[in-house]
């Protein structure tokens, strides 16, 4: 026997099947002498497939030797030739077993409908294959999967049957296991109260629970998993290449995601880990080769959240409306020190032209010496009122969220709003980047252009008023956008309405012309822009941009 003359053991049983057929035909081509007539008999078509390049007993050699149980019976399936490996598997001598059928080997827990199929398929003269449940000699039940093809004479007709089966008893019972264990942890999983998400390492979800189900037909066609994954990067940064590189984990990051529309916010708390396991793919199986997964968990916090803003805006509509009025305060003795600053020039001038003319004379003018006190008087009157300006309270600069932000301006201008009948269309990017910013000095700049834009459809009288805020995130920046479909400002006046008491208010609802002047203020203390779209016509849209907060 060479090394090749033993059937492959770890190929599947259908292909050791293939194999082992061609080894009978070969072998009844050149019989033993004492194999069973009966079979020869049954087999002579076979003696013409003759192989003068292998050894006449190597085929018989292979299924004397194979690991399979292999048997051979008549039509009514009597077994007239059996290998070793059918003692092993069945626990009953071979001498036993000759003559008897087949069917002494069923325990009778194999529905009836198995073997209806099983006899069909032979009747049409096609191999069967499928589970059996056998009994060996000594009682034990085990689990066979058996192949039974027909053997067909050289008229077509079929004289025998092969079979071939082996104990799949342990292979079953493990499979049942690891399926037994799946369930319950999936169980367990979907039972859990938060949202739970495996990925692999190209951030597909290949494990979920109902909660992350729920909250993906929540979003509708965007993959929580992809959400928070992004606002989390952001956050993180580098580190988050760090962890994910070297098996790490974060605990307790909070993500707050908006909806839009008149949907109110959702908070999650979330916690994730990276870890390794071996590649089960076949390519891997000689190679120690792991795969990188990454769990992801997420809590929802909404409720407490929620508790939490309406505290906050309590107390920030009082200190909204104190700012207010400090503002208000600040633009009218702003507007009053510009007011006076024109009369006092005409008299600056005069008191010049007094004095020339009192040098010439070589003689002193007592109109001149009168305004000149009056001068000094209105002067100093002035900066009395330049130094009673309220001036700006320090804000320490944090990372912000501008759709936070923006929700706070429109909750307290809501009032406003359902008065003037303003149809709002809240469209936030879902997370966005976190921005540097004084909170306080970012209210009052949105709280601006949201004014502006009210202020102007109510001059236009524009019947069906809308005012449209969107969020997004580009690329290193992230840009609000504050659209109304007012009156629109002419072209020619996009940069004059940025100046100090320049206004485009009508004389009832005229203040100091400094609102935007402050929003210009704010942006450029933050390192932003602030412009006016030049192709919108439809009404005026204001585009503001701040740089990402960087984080380290």
């Amino acid at each position: 026997m060479t090394e090749h003359s033993n059937p492959p053991k770890n190929l599947p049983l259908a292909q050791q099947f293939t194999h082992l057929t061609a080894a009978i035909t070969a072998l009844l081509a050149h019989p033993p002498r004492d194999l069973a007539p009966e079979v020869l008999a049954a087999f002579r078509f076979a003696a013409q497939q003759k192989n003068p390049l292998l050894p006449p007993n190597l085929f018989y050699e292979a299924v004397q030797q194979a690991q399979v149980a292999i048997s051979i019976t008549d039509l009514q399936a009597n077994i007239l030739y059996a290998n070793p490996a059918f003692e092993r598997v069945t626990g009953y001598p071979l001498e036993t077993m000759m003559g008897l059928n087949e069917s002494y080997l069923s325990d009778h827990k194999t529905p009836s409908i198995v073997y209806k199929t099983l006899w069909g398929r032979l009747s049409q003269k096609k191999p069967w294959t499928g589970m059996l449940v056998n009994r060996r000699e000594n009682g034990e039940r085990y689990l066979a999967e058996v192949t039974i093809a027909p053997v067909l004479d050289p008229q077509g007709e079929t004289v025998y049957y092969l079979g071939m089966h082996r104990d799949v008893t342990e292979v079953y019972d493990l499979e049942q296991k690891v399926k037994n264990q799946k369930a319950l942890i999936e169980s367990v999983v979907d039972a859990a109260p938060v949202v739970i998400a495996l990925l692999d390492e190209n951030h597909q979800v290949i494990l979920d629970n109902q909660e992350y189900k729920k909250l993906l037909g929540d979003l509708r066609t965007r993959d929580p998993a992809a959400v928070f994954l992004q606002a989390i990067q952001d956050e993180l940064g580098e580190r988050w290449l760090n962890l994910k590189n070297n098996g790490g984990s974060f605990v307790d990051r909070e993500v707050r995601f908006d909806q839009g529309g008149k949907r109110s916010p959702r908070w999650f708390v979330c916690s994730g880990t990276w870890f390794r396991e071996r590649d089960p793919r076949a390519d891997a199986f000689f190679e120690s080769r792991k795969q990188s997964y990454f769990l992801l968990v997420a809590k929802e916090i909404t409720d407490l959240k929620r508790q939490q803003e309406e505290m906050k805006m309590n107390v920030l509509r009082t200190m909204v409306a104190e700012g207010e009025a400090i503002e208000n305060m600040r633009e009218t003795l702003a507007g009053a020190i510009h007011q006076f600053a024109g009369p006092l020039n005409m008299i600056a001038a005069a008191v010049g032209m007094l004095e020339r003319r009192a040098e010439h004379k070589g003689e002193a003018d007592p109109l001149c010496e009168a305004l000149q006190n009056a001068l000094n008087s209105a002067e100093t009157a002035i900066e009395n009122l330049r130094l009673s300006i309220p001036a700006f309270t320090e804000e320490p600069v944090m990372p912000v969220n501008l759709n936070e932000v923006l929700r706070d301006v429109l909750s307290i201008s809501t009032q406003r709003l359902l008065a003037q009948g303003v149809i709002v269309d809240w469209e936030p990017a879902p997370v966005l980047p976190a921005v540097l910013a004084r909170v306080g000095r970012f209210r009052s700049l949105f709280k601006h252009l949201v004014d502006n834009s009210i202020d102007a459809m109510r001059d236009a009288g524009t019947k069906a008023p809308e005012l449209t805020i969107q969020t997004l995130a580009v690329e290193d920046r992230v840009r609000v956008v504050v659209q109304d479909n007012g009156p629109g400002i002419p072209e020619h006046l996009h940069f004059r309405v940025f100046e100090p008491f320049f206004t485009t208010k009508s004389k009832a609802n005229r203040g100091a012309g400094l609102g935007l002047t402050t929003a210009q203020e704010v942006v450029n203390l933050h390192s932003g822009t602030l412009h006016i779209d030049p192709h919108y016509h439809q009404g005026c849209r204001f585009i503001v941009e701040f740089p990402v907060a960087l984080t380290r």
